[in-house]
């Protein structure tokens, strides 16, 4: 079983940054992949970043590529993901995910088999 916290969401001015954090319980944290996803008011949840087992591999939506670094911490069970340039569009409420059967990372929300509760991120322009 794997908890995720999400926590670090909040307000921020376009072109600002904000550094999410998700701590996972769990003995075996650094062997599973973990992901970010977000979900807008009345859209579909969506992929926006994930990490393999050990931090070296990692993959991206285009529409954050660039401005968002997603990261681990495998000693702390922590993944974080930093978001620069933030825009409007990029207002959602974040969730993280856990996929305990690999430690690829994967872009498919049908992957993940363990999730946070969210935390809100809220741009203003």
């Amino acid at each position: 079983q794997v908890q995720l916290v999400e926590s670090g969401g909040g307000l921020v001015q376009a072109g600002g940054s904000l550094r999410l954090s998700c701590a996972a319980s769990g003995r075996t944290f650094g062997s599973y992949a973990m992901g970010w996803f977000r979900q807008a008011p009345g859209k579909e949840r969506e992929f926006v970043a994930a990490i393999g087992w050990s931090g070296g591999s990692t993959i991206y939506a285009d529409s954050v590529k660039g401005r968002f670094t997603i990261s681990r911490d495998n000693a702390k069970r922590t993944v974080y993901l930093q978001m620069n340039s933030l825009k409007p569009e990029d207002t959602a409420v974040y969730f993280c995910a856990a996929d305990d059967d690999s430690g690829i990372p994967k872009k498919l929300r049908l992957f993940y088999d363990y999730w946070g509760q969210g935390t809100q991120v809220t741009v203003s322009s």
